[in-house]
Formats: C-alpha cells, sequence, structure tokens
C-alpha cells in the first residue's frame, strides 16, 4: 500500500510541475532513491490542527486581519482571499506547500518576491513553498484579484511535511 501511495503522490508532483518523460520510468527505482535520498522531517512532533479558515480577507482600521468565510468569492480587482491554519501547541517555523488549481489559466501569474513558486505547463495550476515562521501556531496565505483572473471553480490544497492538512474548494464568481 506505501509503494502504491508514494506512487500516487509522485506522479501527481509530476503532473503538477510539467515532468514530461519519453521513456519509461521504474517507478520502484525512484521510489527506493527517494526512500533513501529524503531526509526525514526535523520537527518530530507531529502537527494537530485546531481551526481551519478560508474565505475573504479583511483588515480594519487597526490592521487586524479577519477572514469572512465564504466559498463564493467575487471576481472584484482587490479583493483578496485565502485560507488560515491554526496549529494546536505549535511554535515555530513550519515548512508547507500550497497548490492552487483554477479553471483555466490566469492572464498573469504573480506572487511576493523571494517565494518558491512553480507552475504547471497548462499555467493552470501552482505550487507555493513557504518555511513560515508561526510563534502562535499561525500558517496562513492570500491571494490578490488581479485584472484576468478566472471565474469558476477553484481548489486549494495546503501540506505540511507533505501532509494533505486542508483542501479548499471554492468558486470565484463575477460581480454584478
Amino acid at each position: 500500500m506505501r509503494i502504491w501511495t508514494t506512487t500516487a503522490v509522485l506522479a501527481s508532483f509530476w503532473l503538477i510541475s510539467g515532468v514530461i518523460s519519453s521513456e519509461p520510468i521504474n517507478a520502484t527505482a525512484v521510489l527506493v532513491q527517494n526512500a533513501i535520498s529524503s531526509p526525514t522531517p526535523t520537527n518530530a512532533k507531529q502537527i494537530t490542527v485546531s481551526n481551519i479558515e478560508f474565505g475573504l480577507k479583511r483588515v480594519d482600521s487597526k490592521g487586524n486581519v479577519t477572514i469572512f468565510q465564504t466559498k463564493r468569492v467575487p471576481l472584484q480587482e482587490g479583493n483578496a482571499y485565502g485560507w488560515r491554519i491554526k496549529l494546536k501547541d505549535y511554535q515555530g517555523e513550519v515548512k508547507w506547500r500550497e497548490v492552487l488549481r483554477l479553471p483555466k489559466p490566469p492572464e498573469t501569474w504573480g506572487t511576493d518576491s523571494g517565494e518558491d513558486f512553480s507552475m504547471s505547463v497548462d499555467g493552470k495550476t501552482s505550487v507555493t513553498r513557504r518555511t513560515q515562521s508561526a510563534p502562535e501556531g499561525v500558517i496562513e496565505n492570500f491571494w490578490t484579484i488581479t485584472p484576468g483572473d478566472p471565474v469558476g471553480k477553484h481548489r486549494i490544497e495546503v501540506y505540511i511535511d507533505d501532509r494533505l492538512i486542508s483542501t479548499f474548494e471554492f468558486e470565484m464568481i463575477p460581480v454584478k
């Protein structure tokens, strides 16, 4: 079962990152090589989640950020949407990965400078990797809507140490 799961994860990664091979790949050899060369996560403590939020980002006059929870995000330039995850009894740095899948490619992709960001060959999927300080056990990420972003069903998957923590399915809707 472990080999099958690892094969599915590797296949998904290759599809997302746009790796294409003209020769057959020996999945067993790749699995053995990865098992040998992949370090064990340095954080031996099991990460547990105490709260998950997704929706529109709201910032009050004091700079406090709240999330208006919704699965229908108005496609309005400047709106920001995203997620916040609170980890139970956790302090320190967290290494996370976000996979954002869109119904069609946007006109442009953009991130803050210095992020580890990649995009699929078809332009519909992005992968963001970040190591984030979480002094109060909170990690989060938001996207700002820009001209050319597509309407339709979107999906965000958040992983910590390659473990799926949460999936957010939502719809970007046109503003009337």
